[in-house]
């Protein structure tokens, strides 16, 4: 029997005056539909690797953690549907606190759509969200909330390169809107690529057991020294429920969008300008693209890249996530071979 595998993003869509019990969902982009299946279940185990207890990172971190509820128009072109005709829905997800000023990071699919945003904190109390900005090409969305100073702890990034197979992580979100609901787990795989909600790769994305579920999107999965090392944004499952197969948008990449969303409202994605192609010994080049930046660099076809910035480059799918974290502008150090030479280039990346 061939295996019906859903691939889904993980808000909770409501209907309002919707009765209880299990929801079915269709997220519909590029001509194919996903169904999504609300349902309870079990956390797995944290590995103990770590001096900082579940408990302790909980404490420390949790007064960052937020519930997002967006109200959707009935007629909005929202992904998430309205479980009906006319009248209006709820997209229910988490975020967190980015900075001092009040910006909350979430996933792009939370609030698209939305005709209103609002924000409620660990001690009960809600604020009404701008949209500073929300890109669907990485499922990242920054929302800003005027609220006191006392109730803005931002939370920290960790370097998603570092982060490990094997390594515990503890992940914070509203899942069903069960508020500050904690599961732990372990980095399952690393450099998973997923779909975006416009269908567009997310190279780089943190595959984890811990269990991850409807209104968990945006949260963030900490490790296990209380810093967020992804935002967690699908999982894939036979049922629908979490089946210990979630993915989370790598922090080095949410860093790099959320930081332009604040800056200028919108973002631009960096290019380095070829054509890869995946080789024995790292990504050979195709093709270059005329006037780009490793155009000017130097770069030609036949050049096969082994390192960027010093981080081994196995494959394209590496080199688009390492692409990805960065900003048109930035400039990185791209090691290469060529006639069985090692070449080192500075290359000031475009955008697409």
């Amino acid at each position: 029997m061939a295996r019906n595998r859903t691939v889904a993003a993980i808000a909770a869509a409501v209907v309002a005056g919707g009765g209880a019990g299990a929801a079915v969902y269709a997220f519909s982009a590029g001509g194919s539909t996903r169904t999504v299946t609300t349902s309870v279940a079990v956390a797995s185990p944290i590995a103990n690797l770590s001096t900082l207890s579940v408990g302790d990172i909980y404490k420390a971190a949790n007064k960052g953690v937020v519930e997002v509820d967006s109200t959707l128009s009935g007629s909005s072109s929202s992904p998430f549907p309205s479980g009906g005709s006319g009248g209006s829905a709820g997209a229910e997800g988490t975020g967190f606190v980015y900075d001092t000023a009040g910006h909350i990071v979430t996933n792009e699919h939370v609030i698209a759509g939305a005709t209103s945003v609002k924000v409620a904190f660990g001690d009960g109390k809600t604020y009404t969200a701008t949209i500073v900005g929300s890109d669907p090409s990485t499922d990242v969305a920054v929302l800003k909330v005027d609220a006191p100073a006392s109730e803005l702890s931002p939370l920290s990034l960790a370097d998603s390169n570092a982060v490990a197979v094997g390594d515990g992580v503890v992940a914070i979100g509203d899942p069903f809107g069960l508020d500050d609901t904690v599961t732990t787990g372990i980095v399952s795989a690393v450099g998973r690529e997923i779909q975006a909600p416009d269908n567009t790769p997310i190279e780089g994305a943190i595959q984890t057991d811990a269990a991850i579920n409807h209104g968990n999107s945006g949260g963030p999965l900490f490790n296990l020294d209380g810093k967020v090392i992804g935002v967690t944004a699908q999982i894939e499952s036979d049922s629908g429920a979490s089946d210990g197969v979630g993915f989370a948008i790598p922090s080095n990449l949410v860093k790099s969008i959320a930081d332009q969303l604040i800056a200028t409202g919108k973002v631009q994605h960096a290019l380095l300008g070829v054509s890869p192609q995946n080789a024995s010994n790292g990504v050979k080049v195709v093709s270059v693209q005329s006037g780009g930046g490793a155009d000017k660099a130097g770069l030609q076809a036949g050049d096969v890249i082994t390192t960027l910035d010093g981080i081994a480059v196995p494959n394209q799918e590496k080199l688009r996530a390492l692409i990805a974290a960065h900003k048109p502008g930035d400039t990185i150090t791209v090691t290469y071979l060529r006639g069985g030479a090692s070449h080192t280039a500075t290359v000031t990346l475009g955008a697409r």
